[in-house]
């Protein structure tokens, strides 16, 4: 799917969405309703991946964590794990993350190469109710494999900020490098990018000015180490506030970690860690 097309399909789904959400007979949706049922998931399929085929993951392929039950809705810790192998000859390129309920469903689309060792994501994310969260992966063959969990959570999208609106843009774009592991061996590496950025949705409420902040989020992401691309993601305000992204990277010597963020004001941010001065 080209940029303008993914752009036109996201639009499409974020309305069919909101009105998803909207419906009372939906927002009670119970673990045991049936996801392919869902109508929204329909309007993804069919938009998102053109209608082919997904594949159940069998046992062991691809894991999704989320709790069943959120304890925070705008803050839901989200993990998928792709346990492919990553070589040239076959990987997973892609990871999405879709929520149902959500106002819009497709929450995340993650990128990986031969490079990133490991085709795994970990992020924190809003649910704005009770819903199917789908985590599809795609091979670099074109197959495509996905995995259903339901989490109950309620509100998430429009749950009011937790940090100071004056204090979030000082530090706005400001960015941090975490590096659990040896940069310098031959093993996949471990590594965190903290995102200083209040991920505005559009759905708070102001509640002193009584108006909605306008929406301003993170939307991509793009993680190089030594020139070679390792991990990308397209997401929306259905990542929380201050996003974080952890995935992995194959080491590649004397070089940097270099991160590229662009918001949905087109702002850029660009943060780069030498990965000789990681401490072991």
């Amino acid at each position: 799917m080209n940029g303008f097309a993914r752009a036109l399909a996201l639009a499409t789904l974020t309305l069919a969405g909101a009105a998803f959400a909207a419906e009372p007979a939906q927002r009670n949706l119970q673990p045991d309703d049936d996801p392919a049922a869902s109508a929204v998931w329909q309007k993804v399929h069919a938009s998102l991946f053109e209608g082919r085929a997904i594949a159940p993951a069998p046992p062991g392929m691809l894991q999704l964590d989320v709790p069943a039950r959120a304890v925070d809705a705008a803050v839901v810790p989200v993990a998928i794990r792709a346990k492919f192998p990553q070589t040239p000859a076959s990987y997973v390129a892609k990871l999405y993350l879709i929520i149902d309920a959500n106002p819009s469903p497709i929450s995340g689309i993650f990128a990986f190469t031969p490079d990133s060792g490991r085709a795994e994501v970990e992020t924190r994310v809003r649910i704005d109710a009770y819903s199917h969260v789908r985590a599809i992966a795609e091979t670099s063959d074109g197959k495509l494999y996905g995995v259903t969990r339901f989490a109950k959570a309620s509100g998430g999208c429009s749950a009011p900020p937790g940090s100071d609106a004056k204090a979030a843009l000082a530090t706005l774009g400001q960015m941090r490098f975490r590096v659990d592991g040896d940069p310098w061996g031959t093993a996949p590496v471990l590594a965190t990018l903290m995102i200083d950025h209040p991920n505005h949705s559009g759905l708070a409420m102001d509640q002193y000015t009584r108006q909605f902040t306008p929406a301003h989020y993170v939307r991509k992401v793009e993680v190089s180490v030594a020139g070679k691309p390792v991990f990308s993601a397209d997401v929306d305000f259905s990542m929380s506030e201050n996003p974080n992204f952890r995935f992995w990277f194959v080491p590649q010597g004397a070089g940097e970690l270099r991160a590229t963020v662009v918001d949905s004001r087109e702002q850029r941010f660009v943060a780069a860690q030498a990965l000789r001065d990681t401490p072991k």
